[in-house]
């Protein structure tokens, strides 16, 4: 089972394919630089293969690589987050408390 991971701009979202078939994406939202992610979903027919987790860690990689911010609204990235740490010095802390409040 070969998995990509790749942003699509065009519709503001990160996509997981398996053998080259949508299988599931994280929505964001651009706000002054740091991407607000807002809704994770990886299609019924995929579930259950731990997908999710591997579209999130693409995400936050992207994110690192880029120098990005984000803001992790989705509760499924917001828990990654916190069950891994390595990853909390990418939430922009000031738009997370405006956003969140």
């Amino acid at each position: 089972m070969a998995t990509e991971v790749n942003d699509n701009p065009d519709d503001a979202r990160y996509e997981i394919t398996v053998d080259g078939t949508l299988a599931g994406f994280a929505q964001y939202r651009e706000m002054g630089g740091t991407r607000v992610f807002t809704h994770t979903e990886v299609f019924k027919e995929f579930g259950g293969q731990g997908l999710g987790t591997v579209l999130v860690r693409g995400v936050l990689a992207d994110v690192r690589r880029s120098e990005g911010r984000l803001v992790a609204l989705c509760p499924f990235v917001d828990r990654y987050i916190g069950e891994n740490q390595e990853w909390a010095d990418l939430v922009d802390p000031e738009l997370d408390i405006r956003l969140r409040d």
